[in-house]
């Protein structure tokens, strides 16, 4: 398993959370886009449909903050009215006149007012999120539309140069990234700006000196900040290799664990296991801790411009120069100051973060797509199975050659084996014949029609593959062969189990054909899985068959009812067989030894063995082998 597959969330920036301590992402290493403007400027565009909704969002957010804002000074109005009251009170005692009562029809309309205040804000607070997230899923689900339909027009040659984890962690967590983002931190974001103006607007109506005190505490935030961020991303960078490390060790350890234990290597595993955790412990011991120190800095911070406020602020009070209202809502204002700030910085990254998300989703929707089909493409009805390759040649890269020149001529109902060592290119023309991968030169036809004038739909309906690699669904057996062609009727399901030879086992199976098969398809076994996939061809009943060897990792007698249903399967079928052992194609009407892309030699089987050349020199290695292999019985 690679070492990248092994880590697709970690070591590439998909770390799954956003919390790094008490700050957030503040002191995280931050991911950057190649291209921040033009990216963000392409992310928009995907909210163009929705900015109506999203102008709404903005204007409640925008109301919400407002009226929360204007709480602490309608507030410090009724506390003042109090401290008066209560102030008239003493000195009515003192100079022994008749007591004053409250003024609590004016106290009492100030709480109404309050109430009111609040009730809106949070009234225009449900509405925004409420239409935020419509915007959000809406403009996500039209992305995630868009990244389905691309990765179904990308051409095989995109998903093997990659690893599937590569390409799931840009359509899923990337994408999720993306949909947080608008859903939370946007409005997160409009929420903290609108306060840091309203507030600032608010403390400045209060006394303009006390809020210059403020303003004068936040170069002490941003080198707190700055510093503790400094020392803590390097940690967070160490926590991220060390937590890549341990999930890719733990996924690698749990799948061949069999492997782990048969060899008696679980101690050797605990101990790697053991040492990548105590790195993971420490990383992340360290990075919490010193961006944990932020928090309290930022109190203490916070705490010195508090004295100060008061201080200032008790002596204007008792030079009528400030009210005891207004300096306690001037209190609550410098409160509510701090945090938007520190909000805001994180905003900052996460925003930075989900520009380089949607940078990897918008790379995978500008791949290079699969040649389209032509405006006047053909199906063939009723195809025959003649397949001709004329003076085709083919290349991975254009400087390497792999297939040059090669012409063969196959007639409907023939077998065609195909052999040669590793890297011949067998596979490399099963590629070229269902048009996964576009010839370089020459034509590749079925029935006289050259298969890119064909449909790409229609192309690869004609064909049905058995590779060595079975491939099964999480589902029923029935829905697995059923896969094989659409609208098939419970009875044809049946009919092609039966030429497969695989009815007889799906019966003793407790839920028979509505067996469940689990997601690797392990509570079969390796036979029972091959012959369900040739029920599955068989149903589809194509025209042209493309057969891996299947029967390479089972037993002799499992392998007897496989060449049987293969055997039932090729009847009266083009077949293409790419072969492993030589001793199963030797029936074959017409054998292509390959090497190095090129068909060397052409023939059957015993044609072939009468040239002494690279396919006897193959076959008769094979033979000695097995041989040898009898004696050391």
């Amino acid at each position: 398993m690679s070492e990248e597959r092994n880590k697709p969330e970690t070591d590439r920036g998909f770390s799954g959370g956003r919390s790094g301590g008490p700050t957030g992402s503040l002191g995280r290493p931050i991911e950057k886009a190649k291209n921040f403007k033009g990216t963000l400027l392409r992310l928009l565009r995907y909210l163009k449909p929705q900015r109506t909704k999203f102008m709404f969002v903005f204007i409640f957010a925008s109301i919400s903050t407002i009226f929360s804002i204007l709480g602490p000074k309608i507030m410090g109005k009724g506390i003042t009215k109090i401290a008066e009251g209560f102030g008239a009170k003493m000195m009515a005692v003192q100079m022994q006149k008749p007591v004053p009562s409250l003024d609590f029809t004016y106290i009492g309309q100030i709480v109404t007012i309050l109430i009111g205040l609040y009730l809106v804000s949070a009234g225009f607070g449900y509405l925004q999120q409420y239409i935020m997230a419509g915007v959000a899923q809406k403009t996500v689900y039209n992305m995630r539309r868009e990244v389905d339909k691309k990765l179904s027009r990308l051409p095989l040659e995109f998903f093997d140069s990659r690893t599937h984890g590569e390409i799931l962690s840009r359509v899923t967590n990337d994408v999720d990234n993306i949909s947080t983002t608008l859903q939370q931190s946007l409005t997160q974001f409009i929420t903290s700006i609108v306060t840091i103006i309203g507030v600032v607007v608010m403390m400045l109506s209060i006394s303009p000196l006390l809020t210059l005190v403020v303003i004068l505490t936040l170069p002490l935030y941003i080198l707190v900040t700055i510093n503790i961020a400094k020392r803590s991303q390097k940690h967070f960078a160490a926590q991220q290799k060390s937590l890549g490390e341990l999930n890719g060790h733990v996924e690698e350890m749990y799948a061949g664990h069999k492997i782990v234990k048969a060899y008696g290597h679980e101690d050797q595993s605990i101990r790697t296991f053991y040492s990548i955790n105590d790195k993971l412990y420490t990383a992340g011991y360290k990075a919490q801790f010193i961006s944990g120190i932020i928090m309290p800095l930022m109190r203490l911070v916070s705490n010195l411009g508090y004295v100060i406020i008061c201080v200032v602020g008790g002596v204007f009070a008792t030079r009528g120069i400030i009210t005891i209202g207004d300096i306690l809502a001037f209190i609550q204002y410098s409160r509510q100051f701090t945090m938007p700030i520190v909000q805001t910085a994180n905003i900052a990254n996460i925003i930075q973060s989900t520009v380089a998300s949607a940078e990897r989703v918008f790379e995978l929707l500008d791949q290079v797509e699969e040649v389209p089909d032509s405006m006047d493409a053909k199906v063939i009805a009723f195809p025959k199975g003649n397949v001709r390759f004329e003076n085709v040649d083919f290349s991975y890269k254009e400087d390497e050659p792999l297939i040059e020149a090669m012409n063969i001529d196959v007639r409907s109902g023939s077998t065609i084996a195909i052999v040669g060592p590793t890297g011949a290119g067998k596979t490399t023309l099963v590629n070229l014949l269902m048009r996964f991968y576009e010839i370089s030169a020459g034509q590749i036809s079925i029935d006289g029609v050259d298969i890119r004038d064909i449909k790409r739909g229609a192309l690869r309906s004609m064909f049905g593959m058995v590779l060595q690699d079975t491939w099964l669904f999480h589902g029923t057996i029935m829905e697995n062969i059923a896969y094989g062609r659409e609208g098939a009727t419970e009875e044809e399901v049946i009919q092609a189990t039966k030429a497969a030879y695989a009815h007889h086992f799906i019966k003793t199976l407790p839920e028979g054909y509505n067996t469940i098969l689990n997601e690797e398809a392990s509570n079969i076994s390796q036979g029972q899985k091959q012959l369900l996939t040739i029920a599955r061809a068989i149903l589809a009943n194509p025209a042209i068959l493309i057969l891996d060897e299947a029967t390479s990792s089972v037993d002799s007698r499992t392998e007897v009812f496989i060449q049987k249903a293969m055997t039932e399967l090729m009847k009266g079928r083009t077949s293409f067989v790419i072969a492993h052992r030589l001793s199963t194609i030797r029936n074959a009407e017409l054998i292509l030894v390959m090497n190095h892309g090129s068909i060397i030699e052409m023939g059957n089987h015993n044609d072939l063995l009468v040239q002494k050349g690279f396919y006897a020199d193959l076959y008769y290695s094979q033979f000695a082998k097995a041989n040898l292999e009898v004696e050391v019985v």
